[in-house]
């Protein structure tokens, strides 16, 4: 399943979700559902309402999470690149949703900063609520589906500070989209960030040092996911500097692409 949520390009209604069927239509829910009541509907198909052509609709952001939850370092290459060691554990931090824009959205670029980056990732969107799974438990099942990560970070402000919470977090630093997909296996996907066109990123998630299903099981050790939460899973190796007027894409395989162009 392909779920959206998107805005009626000839008004300025509140967004709502749908579902993108194979013949490129929107299939609207209503305006007020969530995306948890969603899920306890299992999504049924809304009665008697007409599909609109996804070309005539905005997509936004897919969700708006209650915290965004991401990896550094989660590839060998990404971190060999910057001469740094592999975590003995995930290296866990968080991006505020203030930063989430959406498909086709601009990134903008924060004057404090003169190295601005981006990190194309495989996203992951949780469905059930999750707390202290256990080992024995498929962490996979608490999952909602996949979609794409761009996570646009200061770099220069990043190693200014050590930490990493002001070079994460400017508003439009977390584009993601533009889909949800169910039904995906996310240990062997190819995920690739490509900028004006050339392909800056290029990585299969099987090269994770921690897979998907174990940092779920260990973020929920740490703090309790919600219904819509994001996990960012980390970036390969090839990231490299945004500068106003370029695109820049991020795609994952049975995703599709997200696109943002940059601004200043």
């Amino acid at each position: 399943m392909h779920i959206c949520r998107f805005t009626q390009m000839i008004d300025s209604s509140a967004p709502c979700f749908g579902v993108v069927t194979d013949e490129g239509l929107v299939l609207p829910f209503s305006e007020g559902e969530t995306l948890s009541s969603l899920i306890e509907k299992d999504f049924a198909p809304p009665n008697d309402v007409e599909a609109m052509a996804l070309n005539k609709v905005r997509l936004v952001a897919p969700i708006i999470p209650s915290k965004i939850v991401c990896v550094g370092r989660n590839y060998r290459d990404h971190a060999a690149e910057f001469g740094n060691p592999m975590p003995d554990e995930p290296l866990l931090f968080l991006k505020p949703p203030s930063a989430i824009i959406g498909h086709d959205d601009m990134i903008t670029l924060p004057p404090m900063s003169a190295r601005v980056e981006h990190e194309g990732e495989l996203g992951v969107v949780i469905g059930r609520r999750a707390r202290c799974i256990s080992e024995h438990a498929d962490s996979l099942a608490y999952v909602l589906g996949y979609t794409c990560v761009n996570d646009v970070t200061a770099r220069d402000l990043q190693r200014r500070d050590v930490q990493f919470t002001r070079a994460k977090s400017f508003d439009t630093f977390c584009p993601v989209g533009p889909l949800i997909v169910t039904g995906l296996l996310p240990a062997a996907l190819h995920v690739q960030t490509r900028v004006n066109g050339i392909t800056r990123q290029r990585a299969q998630t099987s090269a994770m040092a921690f897979p998907v299903e174990y940092l779920i099981r260990y973020i929920s050790h740490v703090m309790t996911l919600e219904v819509g939460d994001l996990i960012a899973t980390g970036t390969p190796a090839g990231v490299g500097p945004l500068v106003a007027g370029d695109s820049v894409e991020v795609e994952v395989e049975g995703v599709g692409i997200l696109r943002n162009s940059v601004n200043a």
